[in-house]
């Protein structure tokens, strides 16, 4: 199978830790261009040493103006941005009786805002070259909502939403969105995660992972890589024909047929 992606640049918003780091990675290992940016700047540094020629660069994803400093930098070291990958850390976990506006309204910025305007950026040149890839890191969340996960279930399937209209707009572009949707994968997310259950319940975080995992039909966590190798793939020629899909890498844990 040829990927295609030689002397592409693929652009990973939130890629120095988790999927979005192993994702750059992935597509630095075929021979793409590879820029990542991130808040801290120590797991940034640590990111870009294992991916020389890298461009690192600090950036929070809620603030409109660092991502487009971010899109020109890359433009300005590769030349264009072929490939986006809409990354950032999922909401905090909380029921609806707890969450107020500004929880919501930080929500909002973060999962769903962060992917718009890093889109906006991008598009453009995308639609000026006649070909792109829009790639939205998301969770199974959107196929079968996660318990105490209110926020990230909901604004989750808002960027869904806005995907799959997106889609039917740039297809005739050459541009193809796609939603790539995990499952329970170690990442530290879900560390924290587990350690708050833990928190709640009295249970051992590797209680409540060995419980976890009987739900799994493959009966394991997934590792980051293995969701990278989904991402990159639909970054790649090899997925021309694929837009506007919501994919699950998961391990069979969404029980719907969708």
């Amino acid at each position: 199978m040829k990927l295609g992606l030689e002397g592409r640049t693929a652009l990973v918003m939130a890629g120095s830790q988790g999927i979005g780091l192993a994702s750059a990675q992935a597509f630095h290992a075929v021979g793409a261009n590879v820029a990542i940016c991130a808040r801290s700047q120590g797991p940034l540094d640590a990111a870009a040493a294992s991916m020389p020629g890298c461009l690192a660069m600090t950036a929070d994803v809620t603030d409109e103006g660092n991502i487009g400093a971010f899109v020109e930098a890359a433009r300005e070291k590769f030349g264009a941005v072929d490939i986006l990958v809409n990354n950032a850390g999922g909401p905090p976990p909380g029921l609806f009786a707890d969450l107020k506006d500004d929880d919501w309204a930080k929500a909002v910025e973060l999962t769903l805002m962060s992917a718009i305007r890093a889109t906006r950026a991008v598009l453009p040149g995308m639609q000026e070259r006649g070909w792109g890839r829009i790639v939205n890191i998301s969770s199974f969340g959107v196929k079968q909502p996660v318990p105490n996960l209110t926020l990230s279930n909901s604004i989750r399937m808002a960027v869904l939403g806005w995907a799959k209209t997106l889609s039917n707009q740039v297809g005739p572009d050459g541009i193809t969105v796609n939603t790539v949707c995990p499952g329970w994968t170690r990442t530290a997310r879900v560390e924290k995660l587990f350690a708050q259950q833990s928190a709640d319940t009295g249970k051992s975080e590797d209680e409540i992972e060995t419980a976890l995992v009987q739900g799994i039909p493959l009966r394991r966590a997934g590792e980051a890589e293995e969701i990278a190798n989904c991402v990159v793939f639909l970054g790649s020629d090899a997925a021309s024909y694929i837009t506007g899909s919501a994919i699950a890498v998961d391990g069979g844990v969404a029980q719907g047929y969708a």
